[in-house]
């Protein structure tokens, strides 16, 4: 079973710490799905990952059907299922299935920390989460570097 990385972003965007999670995680050799609410910002993240630092390439698409399975990282809006991937990571609030953690091996929440719906939001999806029994990590970038600040262990 899988667990669930909460991860408050407070000194760097979305665009800044997504592509480290997602180059991360091909290291793994996991494929990741990206989930979020808002079609436009897909998009624009979708441009801004052929882009991110010029030594390095992030292979990934846009959702569109039956290409998809060939994509190390896919990006979706709505809810389109993990799929068999290895990792969901989901954005802006993005719906995370209790089901899915026990499929995945990791499945990361990202919120902006300066955005007080966003950080109600995911206390709403902790508490969710953990009340199902699963395990949860909640990780800051308050200090300038990614520090655990606490955990809910699963249920026995």
């Amino acid at each position: 079973m899988g667990a669930v990385y909460f991860y408050h972003l407070t000194r760097r965007p979305l665009e800044a710490a997504l592509p480290q999670l997602l180059a991360r995680s091909l290291e793994q050799e996991w494929t990741v799905l990206v989930r979020g609410r808002n079609p436009r910002r897909l998009e624009q993240l979708d441009e801004q990952l052929w882009t991110f630092a010029e030594e390095s390439f992030l292979p990934h698409g846009l959702s569109d059907g039956a290409e998809d399975p060939r994509h190390p990282i896919l990006l979706t809006a709505g809810t389109l299922a993990l799929g068999g991937r290895d990792c969901l990571m989901a954005i802006e609030g993005a719906e995370v299935d209790p089901a899915e953690v026990g499929t995945a091996k990791r499945v990361c929440i990202l919120f902006d920390g300066t955005d007080p719906a966003a950080l109600e939001r995911a206390r709403d999806q902790w508490r969710g989460l953990t009340k199902e029994g699963l395990e949860a990590q909640y990780w800051s970038e308050e200090s300038g570097r990614w520090e655990k600040k606490a955990e809910s262990a699963p249920a026995p």
